[in-house]
């Protein structure tokens, strides 16, 4: 049994949801010559910081673990998820994280009950989290949480789906 613990840890206020410090715009020249000289390419530029930021999600303002249940993280846009220890078990960024496949089709099953052990920080970018089935190789990166929390309930339903369509359940399997 896990204690009630809640940890917390606020990344670095330079620190996107993508590990990588914003961009921030240089003044506009004072020089005409060298706007007129080089105008398209500045545009070029802007154009370029403006899609690459619009593709960015937010910055990570907070992440809270309430062990052994769910973690909540927070952006800087105002999201704040609550992403179960089972769904984050499931959708384990790691290469190797227990998987069996069917089909071709990598499926965990038997998570239901799993628990957060604890999380630790990794870098500036991301969360290594340590589950009670002692999968702990996944990195879960600010960027990765975004996309989570933000698809849920659609990752989950389609989860649901492919058990169903296995014949296999988010029960553990009984020992016996």
């Amino acid at each position: 049994e896990h204690p009630n613990v809640t940890q917390e840890y606020k990344p670095p206020e330079a620190v996107t949801a993508t590990g990588l410090a914003p961009q921030h715009a240089r003044p506009p020249s004072q020089s005409g010559a060298f706007m007129l000289a080089s105008s398209s390419s500045l545009q070029a530029v802007a154009l370029r910081r403006l899609l690459h930021a619009a593709a960015q999600p937010p910055r990570l303002t907070k992440f809270t673990l309430h062990a052994p249940k769910y973690v909540e993280v927070e952006f800087a846009d105002g999201s704040v998820f609550n992403l179960s220890a089972e769904f984050l078990r499931i959708h384990s960024p790691a290469v190797n994280s227990k998987i069996r496949s069917i089909d071709g089709q990598k499926v965990i099953f038997g998570r239901r009950h799993v628990g957060i052990m604890s999380a630790e920080p990794v870098g500036n970018y991301g969360i290594k989290i340590i589950f009670d089935d002692l999968h702990k190789t996944g990195i879960y990166t600010w960027e990765y949480f975004y996309h989570l929390g933000t698809t849920k309930f659609t990752l989950m339903r389609n989860y649901i789906k492919i058990l169903r369509k296995y014949g296999l359940s988010r029960e553990p399997r009984r020992r016996g």
